[in-house]
């Protein structure tokens, strides 16, 4: 360089030495050409400068002085970006601040906005708890009327309409007041024609359910399908769920079908009262950055929690669930109103009292034995289980959704629906075990047998004699025990392949029960079987230190317990917010260790086989643009070998800040798909200004069109509070200075990828632009990066397709 500073057409030179500064006594004299218009921070001092021209005669308005319905929010199933919502809201909550030392009404708004957060996680909580009671009573009624009706009244289920019965404690699930469907229709429930029409009355009620919900999925609710986790971990923010009403399809639907493997409740309802609250002052057009004083992701994550706490009555156990699987970005004020949301849904829920036992779920379950060290291998058994059967599902499962998407099986939803519920419920109605509920499966293998327990699975020898007070010793089994042991071994055969094929159906399905359903009847099996053995073989060295014959030592419903925390856990993955979810269900910090290591074990042996969770698996399948943040990055690779345009490709398509008219904006978007555009001072210096989005800039010229005199196909767009002069005769400019990104997030040609990964991970960004001594080189996306790691991985990445 001749001399110190920048050399004038600096930008414009293709060499590197060129565009760098000289540091020594350098002073910064930027080039004032003709097609390198200055940057708004150097206009300050120039009066020419004024967007009216050099006469003031052309007119100049800014259109989006006041807020668009629309600008600010994202298209169906687009990706949220987390740095942009956090800086719009702070830049809300200034503003907001700012205006409160103006008048006394204005400091009413800031004091009400700073309450709005949390009077939105009431709602939640509410909402949630509300439909949690409202899911449990109906599928509760739904599973009974498969087998009957109550005569006192056709909305009681068979317990309620038994609580007034006058019959005996053996007999209060055989009330004059209930009627099976043989009863009321021959008029006896005996012999096989009786049989025959109770079998056919089932199978046509559990029809009947699975296609009012598959049809209500399809044409009312196309949103509620699914268990809703997989769609919502990448940030997604689904315009379905608002235009759809999911709520409703799902509670309806909550019931689709009996003895199969779709979970009637789990996390059928965490995501529902979220869209409709989050967005109505956005889509009025009243905030910017966040509705009711929060971000998109922490309203998810709240409203993930209250789902959790009142599906399994865990309010802890939902915060950390929120933590643990649902959320990358988790700062303090998330967790307080996540706890503060689960906490109400539970309170709600209780107030509620579905069951009538003043219980939050069915299954919960109080032991008082304790447990003996030598029991860790009996549990440790449990949990390879539980990691063979995740691994096992989830290859099967992904492999059956593929060939659905694949295949013409995709393109008739409502008779796979059909066709599954009817040999579901065929092979159910002879096993009452699988006949049941899942949830009051769950609730059987679960207890712990007492004196006054008519269930086969507590069928015992009795020997009164030995007993002490409530406490009930290990006993023979009687035959009641054995002929519970081969319908459950049927039970668990029959679910462990069901399950395969019903998650994924286009109907509201959950994944947590039927999971924890097929851990429980295995834990059932091993825990009667050590019970027995340790009973007949007492004198046994491993059993003689501990468990003396007529003692209570064994509890085959933990075992039960310790049997659902491992299915889950192989199957989800989850491990400290699934031990603390179901140490709140059984309500005692002693059998924490037995249920930590049932987990820890079936996660090693399930990401031995296979390192995806269900839900990582579907996120990939369905082509969800989701970076996991367990695995790490570690290839040399920079960020110039990801980003596009590429060698050969098409030069990377940008607007210029104040020389394009509408009609070549319009015809920028309509000729390309890309969701948004990089703003340069010119295209000759490629001096980046900002980035726009494609759908702010639709909305915002539309409405410009519309509603502001004198926007025409000519008018010069500008993106600048100061636009270059025009002649006196040109038509008005369009000013969309308030929809510009004035600060996206840039990294430089030489930024290692490790770095790149991270930062998408952490803060959660759709794109980062590239530059190189400030000119823009090219971009990168969230789909670039999913591509290239599935490269490095020796994977085709044109065989990652996005939805």
């Amino acid at each position: 360089m001749d001399q110190k500073g920048y050399r004038r057409g600096s930008f414009q030179s293709a060499t590197s030495d060129e565009d760098m500064l000289e540091i020594a006594g350098a002073s910064m004299e930027f080039s004032m050409a003709d097609d390198d218009p200055p940057l708004d921070r150097e206009r300050g001092g120039f009066s020419s400068y004024n967007g009216g021209g050099m006469n003031g005669t052309s007119t100049m308005t800014d259109f989006l002085e006041e807020p668009l319905p629309g600008v600010g929010t994202y298209e169906d199933f687009n990706t949220i970006d987390w740095v942009r919502e956090k800086s719009r809201d702070r830049d809300r909550h200034r503003e907001i601040t700012n205006r409160s030392k103006e008048s006394t009404w204005a400091l009413l708004h800031s004091v009400s906005d700073a309450f709005s957060g949390w009077l939105l996680m009431l709602l939640i909580g509410l909402l949630a708890g509300s439909l949690a009671g409202l899911i449990d009573i109906s599928a509760h009624w739904m599973t009974d009327l498969k087998e009957g009706v109550c005569l006192a009244g056709f909305w009681f289920n068979h317990e309620h309409c038994c609580w007034k019965s006058n019959t005996t404690f053996t007999d209060r699930d055989k009330c004059p007041e209930w009627k099976s469907w043989s009863q009321l229709i021959l008029g006896h429930g005996e012999g096989a024609f009786a049989y025959i029409l109770n079998y056919l009355m089932y199978v046509i009620w559990a029809l009947m359910f699975s296609l009012l919900a598959v049809l209500l999925v399809k044409g009312f609710a196309p949103y509620a399908c699914g268990s809703g986790i997989p769609e919502r971990l990448p940030g997604q923010v689904d315009a379905g769920h608002q235009n759809h009403h999911p709520g409703a399809g799902r509670v309806l639907g909550a019931e689709p079908r009996q003895g199969g493997a779709p979970g009637p409740r789990g996390l059928l309802l965490w995501e529902h009262p979220v869209p409709p609250l989050h967005q109505v002052p956005q889509e009025r057009g009243q905030a910017q950055g966040g509705a009711w004083g929060l971000q998109p992701g922490e309203v998810l994550s709240a409203a993930a929690a209250a789902g959790v706490s009142v599906a399994f009555g865990a309010p802890i156990g939902g915060v950390l669930f929120s933590l643990e699987e649902v959320s990358y970005y988790f700062p303090l004020k998330t967790l307080w109103r996540s706890f503060f949301a689960a906490l109400v849904a539970a309170f709600t829920l209780r107030s509620i009292n579905p069951f009538g036992n003043s219980r939050l779920v069915l299954f919960y379950v109080e032991f008082h034995m304790p447990w003996h060290l030598l029991e860790l291998v009996p549990f440790i058994l449990l949990g390879i289980f539980g990691g063979l059967w995740g691994a096992f599902f989830i290859r099967s499962n992904i492999a059956w959704c593929r060939r659905r998407k694949m295949t013409r099986l995709g393109k008739y939803p409502v008779l796979e629906v059909f066709v599954v519920t009817a040999i579901t419920a065929i092979l159910a109605f002879p096993n009452e075990y699988t006949r049941m509920s899942t949830s009051e499966l769950i609730s059987e293998l679960f207890n712990d047998c007492g004196i006054l327990d008519s269930s086969k699975l507590c069928e015992y020898v009795n020997d009164f004699n030995s007993t002490k007070g409530d406490d009930l010793p290990d006993r023979a089994a009687g035959p009641g025990v054995y002929t519970a042991m081969w319908q459950l071994a049927l039970a668990l055969i029959m679910k462990v392949f069901i399950t395969i094929f019903t998650f994924g159906m286009k109907v509201p399905s959950g994944l947590f029960i039927p999971s924890m359903a097929v851990g429980a009847i295995a834990g059932r099996l091993l825990g009667v079987a050590v019970e027995q053995l340790a009973f007949y073989h007492h004198d046994w060295a491993i059993f003689s230190g501990w468990c003396s014959q007529g003692a209570d030592c064994i509890t085959p419903g933990l075992y039960a317990m310790v049997g659902a925390a491992a299915c889950l856990g192989g199957v989800t993955r989850m491990t400290v917010s699934l031990v603390v979810i179901m140490f709140e269900l059984t309500g005692g910090l002693e059998y924490i260790v037995p249920l930590m290591a049932a987990a820890m074990t079936s996660k090693w042996v399930a990401d031995a086989i296979g390192r995806e969770g269900i839900y990582d698996a579907h996120i990939r399948l369905n082509g969800y643009p989701f970076l996991e943040a367990k695995e790490e990055f570690s290839h040399k690779t920079r960020a110039m070998d990801v980003m596009r345009p590429r060698k050969n490709d098409p030069p990377l398509t940008v607007i210029t800040q104040d020389s394009m008219t509408v009609e070549d904006v319009e015809t920028i978007v309509t000729s390309t798909t890309y969701s948004g555009y990089p703003v340069v001072v010119s295209r000759t210096s490629q001096r980046l200004v900002g980035f726009v989005l494609r759908r702010d800039l639709i909305i915002s010229i539309e409405n410009a069109r519309k509603k502001q005199d004198g926007i025409v196909s000519t008018s010069v767009i500008c993106f600048t509070d100061y636009c270059p002069p025009l002649p006196p005769s040109s038509p008005s400019v369009l000013k969309l200075r308030s929809i510009l990104d004035l600060s996206p997030f840039t990294v430089t040609d030489e930024t290692p990828m490790e770095i790149v990964v991270d930062i998408f991970r952490k803060l959660g960004l759709r794109q980062c632009l590239v530059t190189h001594n400030g000119k823009l080189l090219g971009i990168i996306t969230k789909k670039d990066v999913l591509k290239h790691i599935a490269q490095m991985a020796n994977q085709d990445p044109d065989s990652i397709l996005f939805n």
